[in-house]
């Protein structure tokens, strides 16, 4: 025999070569077979399969065996009869083809073995005895002789007629030889259970060549399978039947969970692939279509077929009774795990299509149509329809119930495609690779999705990406172990080294384009020299290296997938929410005060517009519910966020040792705060990475906080800390915001944990309580600031008392704007209210205008409640402060200001005018004057001993009264607010207040006009302590400009950059200044002595 194997191109080629010649003559001679010289290389034992008895040698006459040599003497037993390889060899082809060359022995089994009447004259012909035993290397012609044989066929010899009609009518030739492919493993299970057999007669050496047989016959199978599946008319099909791929196709679909172990029973037909099958097919197709990649043309055809199937395009998805989903994903989890296989299908044309676009890339990619299968209502919405219809009359158990069978769903389809993607990157580094590009390439394509204002229908879908991100999430968990000890596998210059995520378009942490390119170029490193990250212990890095390994393309890519995919998912979300209250708002305003409801006569059309109206918008307020549901789903599913949350506390951590001078956190910490100078590695990385971090944290605080019970908090804490205790390291306010709201709704009351997240650890932590004072001063500072961020850094190591200073006067400004605020709406709700109480003079004013007024009072009703609630909890932070540290408060830029405020509020809530603020439903406004009123007063009582508040207070010539503290007073008594004791206290303050006031006036009075030189500019009162500005020039007196520097840091009269060290004392000014007030005074009391005199 041949030691070199045909290739099916040969094989396809001489069967239309013979098929050609029988056209042409009858008496056409044989030609040799490639076929017959097929590999003689043994294949891996198949699993056996039920079938009719398989031949023994003593089954047939021929060839005659030897006669076996006489005993020497008898014996009990008759010994085993020899094995006789010719003999086997010819029942083991006639059975396998189910073919013979004699009319009597198809006679005999009533032609179920057929009768190759013309082959067996071809061969006589060519000058071969009648009675030619089968063999292998006859096999070729007797398989191609059976394959020509065509069941509806007409034939003059009558004879063969029984022949013809005997063969199975609808049988495809794939079918057939699935059949003989059964049978080769029958008999090889059969040969080998008798080789281990001692008593059996087969020899070692005379199995070996009865199995080169059989992998010669099944080689010879399997190639003519291979060219069936590309040309399935290539030999005489029934018509009517699914052809080609397609009879591959279905049994992979057969291979789900479900239907699995029904199709596996032993009453399977003889010529279908089982499952306990298809793995061993599919093993022996790509051994030998493998090389030259023939295998593509084989099995491509059956991948596409499979991966575009009809049931991944179903308008139920993942619902609904037809779970044929599950098929597509059991065949091919069956496919990839052939290694050959899943190498062929990532080096597909549509692995990977070159023209697709975002939106197209998850209908016309292999894997996309079972990638994009979901629960979101965008792209299925009948499922949702199905799961949540009538949102409003299904109870929670019952959401829940649905909540747990998609979750089910999801989690089963998740888990199959990570171990269907984990598989192909094990597959080899051709496949690795083409995995790593699909993930890339799905990002670059939606390198908008991110944008504000997408249009999704131009992008990918939610679906598609979220799926791709549990991927992702699960490749991650590797590297992700609770020690941290893998983390410096991640290469931190990825983004110069790999082209593989695209950053030209995005916005970098603290960094502009130019400054990110020139570190990528720096740090390319073309020519393999090593790159030094700076820090306290450097590491070098030798770009000499191959490319970022495995670990750094999963991480870089779950980043950036979470970022163009899942959180714009999550932002989506988010937006039905905030449409579900636009459309409440709208029902309100369409329902206004329900006057509508009793129209007859001509207004019954108004009526009827508007009760269409308001069912239209329940209408699609149901239709946002359930959407809702549908997000909630997935976004709220219990294992998809631990893994999502595990993967963010991971790289926050990541982010704080990159820029750890150390690089070692969280093994040991980083120190709080960070160094001054930041890493130029940290500042082109880009701002998404940090704001991604953020959005996270945002959405699981409010949808998911008990999965931080298990881990998460200390990681969540630390990040808060370290960030806003270094503020300088992030450009964007509006990001440094966002870390102080996580850290606000991390300390909101959840089921039965009164303090939140993290309320308890910030009370016990030793780096909270060290630090979170001056993180929230600091965050609270810069959002006053204008101009550079670094303003409030320039003096980072000042004392705590003068940070403590400036967040005391931001703190008395917020109060004074809301509190201002909140009075204006209230006092403008109350002129409303009490407009719309007048029933008689309301029902005459236009439609229009009662309509316009009603849209106003809610508008106000709105903002009135978001000020209230801020200025209620501002007040009460001041007076917390004001009862633990009361020095801060006296600073002469601070307590004018104070006093001032509280004086002002104080008239507002206890004043002659204090009735305005009296508004209907005040509770759904959160305005509680009461408490407000006692907060207040506690501010007062606080500070009543100390001389310099008194003196401030005094000096407040627009809102303080003696009379309005009696007020207050009066009111604080008589509604429980205030003890007698604490009564009396305010009432004591008040009178000394009063004395001071009296006595001021008076020596305002003996000083009479002052020097405009001696007047401070801004306030236009005596200035004590007067020092020049460096800049415009200008004199003023100090504690005026102190104040000024605390909410802006610029010279107030040319806009300057302005520090309180660089002003200039006056000492000549300040001396003539004390003359005057001197000499003023001593004349003020000459003319009393003369008076009394």
């Amino acid at each position: 025999m041949s030691e070199n194997p045909s290739t099916p191109q040969e094989d396809a080629e001489r069967i239309r070569l013979k098929r050609l010649a029988k056209l042409q003559s009858t008496e056409t001679s044989g030609r040799s077979s490639p076929a017959a010289s097929a590999s003689t290389a043994p294949l891996p034992q198949p699993k056996p399969v039920a079938s009719k008895p398989i031949p023994t040698p003593s089954s047939s006459k021929r060839p005659t065996p030897a006669p076996a040599a006489p005993s020497p003497a008898p014996v009990k037993k008759r010994a085993p009869a020899k094995f006789d390889l010719a003999i086997w060899e010819h029942e083991t082809v006639e059975f396998i083809f189910k073919a013979t060359l004699e009319r009597s022995v198809a006679e005999q089994t009533a032609y179920e073995t057929v009768w190759l009447k013309q082959l067996a004259e071809e061969l006589e012909s060519e000058g071969m005895s009648k009675n030619i035993p089968l063999n292998a290397d006859l096999a070729d012609r007797i398989l191609i002789a059976r394959l020509e044989l065509d069941p509806g066929a007409m034939s003059d010899d009558l004879e063969y007629l029984p022949v013809l009609a005997s063969l199975p009518a609808q049988q495809t030739t794939f079918e057939y030889l699935v059949g003989t492919w059964k049978r080769v493993n029958a008999i090889r299970s059969a040969l080998m259970k008798k080789a281990r057999r001692s008593a059996s007669g087969y020899s070692p050496p005379d199995t070996q060549a009865a199995l080169v047989r059989l992998d010669k016959l099944r080689e010879l199978v399997i190639s003519y399978t291979g060219l069936t599946l590309q040309e399935p008319e290539m030999f005489p099909q029934p018509t009517g039947r699914p052809l080609g791929s397609p009879e591959l196709v279905a049994p992979l679909l057969s291979l789900s969970t479900l239907s699995g172990p029904l199709l596996s029973t032993p009453t399977a037909s003889p010529n279908s692939l089982t499952p306990s099958d298809i793995e061993q097919f599919l093993q022996d197709l790509a051994r030998r279509f493998e090389p030259d990649n023939e295998l593509d043309g084989v099995l491509g055809p059956v991948v596409k077929a499979l991966l575009f199937h009809e049931s991944l395009f179903r308008p139920e998805g993942l619902g609904g009774g037809d779970a044929s989903w599950r098929g597509v994903v059991g065949g091919l989890e069956v496919l990839v795990s052939i290694k050959a296989i899943a190498v062929m299908i990532t080096r597909m044309e549509e692995w990977n299509p070159v023209n697709a676009t975002a939106p197209t890339f998850e209908r016309t990619s292999l894997f996309g149509p079972l990638c994009r299968l979901g629960v979101f209502s965008r792209e299925w919405p009948a499922l949702g329809q199905s799961y949540f219809s009538d949102p409003d009359k299904r109870s929670r158990d019952d959401v829940e119930s649905s909540f747990a069978s998609l979750r089910g769903t999801l989690k089963s389809l998740q888990s199959s495609l990570f171990q269907i993607f984990n598989t192909l990157v094990r597959a080899g580094p051709e496949s690795r690779e083409a995995v790593l590009q699909y993930f890339a390439r799905v990002i670059s394509l939606n390198s908008r999705r991110a944008g504000t204002h997408v249009d999704m229908d131009t992008v990918s879908s939610d679906c598609f990406m979220v799926n791709l991100q549990t991927i992702l999430l699960r490749f991650a968990e590797p590297f992700m172990d609770a020690n941290y000890s893998k983390m410096d596998r991640i290469d931190p210059l990825f983004y110069a080294q790999s082209s593989r995520i695209d950053l030209k378009e995005e916005t970098r942490i603290k960094a502009t384009s130019d400054e990110a390119s020139e570190w990528e170029k720096a740090n390319s490193n073309p020519m393999g020299l090593s790159v030094v990250l700076p820090g306290e212990h450097a590491v070098i890095f030798d770009n000499a290296a191959p490319e970022p390994n495995f670990i750094s393309n999963i991480f870089y890519l779950a980043i950036a997938m979470s970022h163009y995919g899942y959180l714009k998912t999550i932002q989506t979300f988010n937006n039905l929410a905030k449409h579900l209250e636009d459309l409440k708002r709208h029902l309100e305003q369409i329902s206004g005060d329900g006057s509508w409801m009793g129209a007859s006569g001509a207004r019954l059309l108004v009526k009827s517009r508007v009760e269409a109206a308001i069912n239209q918008i329940k209408t699609e307020q149901a239709k946002i519910r359930i959407q809702q549901f549908a997000y909630q789903a997935q976004l709220s599913d219990p294992e998809f966020v631990f893994r999502s949350l595990g993967f963010t506390t991971f790289l926050s951590t990541w982010v704080i040792r990159q820029v750890d001078p150390k690089r070692t956190h969280p093994n040991p910490p980083a120190q709080i705060p960070l160094p001054e100078d930041v890493p130029t590695s940290f500042r082109v990385l880009p701002e998404y990475i940090i704001e991604d971090i953020v959005e996270y944290f945002l959405f699981v605080v409010q949808t998911s906080p008990e999965k931080f019970e298990m881990s998460g908090k200390t990681e969540l804490m630390t990040f808060i800390l370290t960030f806003l205790n270094s503020t300088w390291y992030i450009k964007n306010p509006f990001l440094k915001s966002k870390i102080n709201d996580v850290l606000f709704l991390s300390i909101w009351g959840y089921g039965y944990e009164r303090h939140g997240i993290l309320g308890n650890l910030l009370n016990t932590h030793p780096v909270a309580l060290k630090h979170l004072m001056p993180a929230l001063m600091h965050f609270y500072i810069e959002v006053e600031q204008t101009g550079a961020s670094s303003q409030f850094y320039d003096k980072f190591n000042a004392r705590n008392v003068d940070k403590f200073i400036r967040f005391v006067n931001l703190m008395i400004n917020d109060v004074t704007y809301l509190m201002d605020e909140s009075f204006s709406e209230l006092t403008q709700i109350h002129e409303i209210q009490v407009e719309m109480k007048d029933q008689a003079t309301w029902n005459t004013k236009t439609q229009e205008y009662r309509r316009e007024r009603e849209s106003t009072l809610r508008s106000l009703e709105r903002q009135a409640s978001s000020y209230t609630t801020l200025s209620r909890s501002t007040v009460e932070l001041l007076k917390v402060f004001t009862a633990e540290t009361k020095a801060p408060f006296m600073m002469p830029e601070i307590v004018d200001k104070l006093a001032a405020m509280l004086d002002y509020n104080l008239v507002a809530l206890a004043g002659p005018k204090y009735q305005e603020l009296k508004v209907q439903d005040a509770e759904k406004l959160k305005f509680k004057p009461r408490e407000l009123l006692t907060d207040i007063l506690q501010v007062f009582l606080n500070l009543r001993d100390r001389p310099e508040f008194i003196r401030a207070v005094a000096n407040d010539g627009r809102s303080f009264s003696k009379a309005v503290f009696q007020s207050a007073a009066k009111l604080a008594l008589g509604n429980g607010l205030k003890s007698a004791t604490e009564v009396e206290q305010l009432l004591d303050f008040a009178t000394k207040v009063e004395e001071v006031r009296l006595l001021m006036e008076a020596e305002d009075e003996d000083i009479g006009d002052v020097p405009d030189e001696y007047l401070d500019p801004i306030l236009a009162t005596v200035m004590r302590d007067p020092v020049r500005l460096p800049t415009s020039n200008n004199i003023i007196d100090r504690s005026t400009i102190r104040s000024h520097l605390l909410s802006d840091t610029t010279d107030p009269f040319n806009r300057a950059p302005l520090k309180i060290e660089d002003v200039i004392p006056d000492p000549e000014l300040k001396a003539r200044i004390d003359a005057f007030l001197i000499e003023r005074r001593n004349k003020a009391k000459e003319r009393q002595e003369v008076d009394m005199a």
